[in-house]
C-alpha cells in the first residue's frame, strides 16, 4: 500500500515517525548532545552535534567523553525539532580505530550539491597520528546517507573540524590541537590547499579549542572556548582576513555559574536575527561529560563587537499554545516559592517540573503563541498532596486572569482541565502561580 502514496503524504508520514523535540533550552531532551553546528540549508535550520553517552563496562573510558556516533536535526522555525537519527558511527568509518568512542566535535558544509561532514577521531593507524586527525564523509542531501572517505584529511591532527567559504568562493578548514589552526582547502574540500598555518595572536594562556569562524560587514570573527580559570567560556577575536592575523576583542558567553568544564558552539544568522547555539549539563548536572545543547539570541553593537550572551532556559522561538508549554523552562520565576526539579532523577530525560511551595511563588513564560481559531480549555499536568488552585494570567502579575484550575488533592499525577476566558490572538506571556498557599507542582499547560 506504500507504494501507492502520494509523495507528499509518504514524506508526511515519515515526517511524523522521526522524534519531535520543542525549542526550550535544552532543545533535544531524549539523548545527550553536545557541541552543536547550526547550518541553514534550503529552508531549514541543521544542527550536527556531537552525541554523549554515559560509559558501560567494555564500552568507553569511566569519567570521560563516550562518542560513538553522531544524528543531525532540522527545524523550519527553531521551535519543533525532528531527529533524522544516526548519519555517521564509529565502526563503519574504515580509518577510525574500533570502539575509540571517539566520534568528537563535528561540522557540516554544503558545496556545488554535495554536503560534507567533518568529524575528528582516533586512528586505527598510529602512524597517520598518535592523537586525532579529522575525516569527511559525503551525501547527496543534509540528512545523508553520508559515506565515509576511507582516509583521514591528509596533514590534520587535532580535533573539532570548522569549514568556512569566503565569499571568493574558497574553503578553509580550522581546527584545533593546543593552538588554534587554519588552512585553505582544495575545490574537492577533501584535501588542504596548504600547510597549515597556527592562529597565534589568540591567548597563550590556558586551552583554546572548538573554532568557529564567520564573516559579517567584511570582518571575520573568530570564536572560541578558552580556559581563562578553570573552565570554558566563549571568546573571539576579528580579522580583515580569514586566517588572520586576528586581534582578541572579548568575552560572548561568561563561564557556567555550575561549572560545567566545557562549552562549545556555532553562530547562524536568520531573518535579521543572529543565533547562539551552545551546550550546557542541564540534563546532567552531576557529570559535566553528559551535555545538552542549547539556543538564545545575540546581537551586535554598531561597532561590530558582540554583545554578551546571558544563558537563558526560555530559549528562542514562539510555544504554539496548543502544544505543551514546560513553565520549567521559564523566562522568569520567583525567588520564593518556586523551584525547579527533575521529575525523576533516574531518568532525567523525563524532563523538569516547577514546584510551588507557598502563594509567593510564581512563574513567567514568555513567546506564547495563540493563533486566530479561539482556544476553550486549558488542561494542567499537576499534583497536589492537600489540593491547590493555580491562576493563569496573561502578560504579566497584573494582568487578567484568563483560567483557574483547581489540581484535587492526591499524591499522583493528574491532568485537570478549566474552561478559559477570552484571549486576543497573538503572541502572549503566561504567568502562573498558586491562588493559595497550598504547595502544588506542575509539570506542562497545554489550551485547546
Amino acid at each position: 500500500m506504500i507504494k501507492n502514496l502520494k509523495p507528499w503524504l509518504l514524506a508526511a508520514l515519515i515526517l511524523a515517525s522521526l522524534h519531535q523535540a520543542h525549542a526550550q533550552n535544552p532543545f533535544i531532551t531524549n539523548q545527550f548532545t553536545a557541541d552543536p553546528t547550526a547550518r541553514v540549508f534550503g529552508d531549514r535550520i541543521y544542527v550536527y552535534p556531537s552525541h554523549d553517552i554515559r560509559a558501560t563496562p567494555g564500552h568507553g573510558r569511566a569519567g570521560w567523553f563516550v562518542m560513538e556516533d553522531y544524528h543531525v536535526f532540522s527545524s523550519a522555525n527553531l521551535t519543533d525539532w525532528t531527529d533524522h537519527g544516526v548519519i555517521v558511527t564509529q565502526n563503519k568509518v574504515p580509518w577510525v580505530k574500533p570502539d575509540s568512542y571517539s566520534m568528537w566535535a563535528p561540522d557540516c558544509i554544503q558545496r556545488n550539491g554535495k554536503y560534507y561532514f567533518y568529524f575528528p577521531s582516533a586512528p586505527r593507524d598510529t602512524a597517520i597520528s598518535k592523537g586525532f586527525t579529522i575525516g569527511v564523509a559525503v551525501a547527496d542531501k543534509p540528512t545523508g546517507p553520508f559515506v565515509p572517505q576511507p582516509l583521514p584529511i591528509k596533514g590534520v591532527r587535532g580535533i573539532d573540524p570548522n569549514v568556512f567559504i569566503d565569499k571568493n568562493g574558497q574553503a578553509y578548514l580550522y581546527w584545533s590541537q593546543g593552538n588554534i589552526y587554519g588552512a585553505k582547502l582544495k575545490e574537492n574540500m577533501l584535501e588542504l590547499a596548504e600547510e597549515p598555518k597556527t592562529l597565534g595572536e589568540l591567548p597563550t594562556k590556558g586551552l583554546k579549542e572548538g573554532p568557529y569562524l564567520f564573516e559579517r560587514k567584511g570582518i571575520y570573527y573568530l570564536t572560541y572556548p578558552h580556559v581563562a580559570n578553570k573552565t570554558e567560556r566563549l571568546e573571539y577575536a576579528t580579522s580583515t582576513s580569514p586566517l588572520g592575523p586576528f586581534t582578541v576583542k572579548g568575552v560572548i558567553m561568561d563561564e557556567s555559574p555550575t561549572g560545567c568544564w566545557t562549552n562549545h558552539h556555532s553562530l547562524l544568522q536568520l531573518k535579521n536575527q543572529w543565533y547562539l547555539f551552545y551546550h550546557h549539563n542541564d540534563l546532567s548536572p552531576k557529570f559535566d561529560k553528559n551535555r545538552s545543547v542549547r539556543i538564545d539570541s545575540l546581537s551586535f553593537a554598531a561597532d561590530g563587537s558582540i554583545r554578551k550572551v546571558t544563558p537563558t532556559l526560555r530559549g528562542v522561538g514562539l510555544t504554539d499554545a496548543r502544544q505543551k508549554i514546560q513553565l520549567d523552562r521559564y523566562s522568569r520565576l520567583s525567588q520564593q516559592g518556586a523551584a525547579i526539579a527533575f521529575l525523576d532523577t533516574a531518568n532525567t530525560f523525563q524532563g523538569w517540573k516547577t514546584v510551588f511551595t507557598d502563594a509567593k511563588g510564581w512563574v513567567q513564560y514568555n513567546g506564547v503563541a495563540f493563533g486566530s481559531q479561539k482556544v476553550k480549555a486549558v488542561t494542567l499536568r499537576g499534583a497536589s498532596a492537600a489540593g491547590a488552585t493555580l491562576q493563569i494570567r496573561l502578560d504579566n502579575a497584573a494582568g487578567p486572569v484568563v483560567a483557574e484550575v483547581s489540581v484535587p488533592k492526591g499524591s499522583a499525577w493528574q491532568e485537570v482541565k478549566a474552561p478559559v476566558g477570552a484571549i486576543r490572538p497573538g503572541p502572549h506571556t503566561l504567568f502562573v502561580a498558586p491562588k493559595s498557599g497550598a504547595a502544588v507542582e506542575v509539570d506542562w499547560v497545554r489550551f485547546e
